[in-house]
């Protein structure tokens, strides 16, 4: 493979990073290509040795993922560590993917139901001492007002899950990465 179809392809695989990252990976293996051929290496030679652009790619998405997952834990760089790490799993998609779908959408689900019972528990303190609620409005208020603090523990446990399944997912994603990489590199 010739450097220009192997940068390219890199470049397609590193699609949709911040373009200024993308650029400085783009360097770096440009770098290689010129110290290869300043030690009399053929192009070909130099792809085969750096690997398969795409699966570098893919490494690359998922240590960008990982580090952004660890400077800032939030859903947004949650969910792009978890969709950089099923980049990198492509190999195990059909094993892992019936895993964890169906947690995503339980905890999908869960969180639905407890912004639910917030709610319902903001309607019956707001509501409740105005209808006749069974008890008085003292036990409507009280009520309302344990209904949505409950609500608000589950969701910090919740999330505690959720940081934990996300962590775990970015284990598995290094033990993947570790496994892999001597075979990787043998084909040098």
């Amino acid at each position: 493979m010739k450097r220009n179809e192997f940068i390219r392809r890199l470049k397609a695989g590193l699609k949709g990073m911040p373009t200024d990252v993308v650029d400085e990976i783009v360097a770096d293996y440009q770098e290689h290509f010129e110290a290869g051929a300043a030690e009399g290496r053929s192009e070909d030679e130099v792809a085969a040795a750096l690997g398969n652009p795409s699966r570098l790619a893919r490494e690359l998405r998922f240590e960008a993922g990982l580090r952004n997952w660890k400077t800032e834990a939030s859903p947004s760089s949650a969910w792009a560590a978890i969709l950089a790490f099923m980049g990198l799993a492509t190999i195990d998609i059909l094993i892992l993917l019936p895993i964890v779908l169906p947690i995503l959408g339980v905890m999908f689900g869960l969180f639905v139901a407890v912004l639910a019972c917030f709610i319902g528990g903001g309607f019956v303190l707001i509501a409740g001492p105005f209808s006749g609620f069974p008890g008085g409005p003292l036990v409507a208020i009280l009520g309302g007002l344990g209904l949505m603090s409950a609500s608000v523990a589950v969701a910090a446990l919740l999330t505690l899950v959720s940081i934990w399944i996300v962590n775990a997912l970015m284990w598995f994603g290094r033990l993947h990465y570790r496994v892999l990489e001597p075979a990787i590199h043998s084909d040098n």
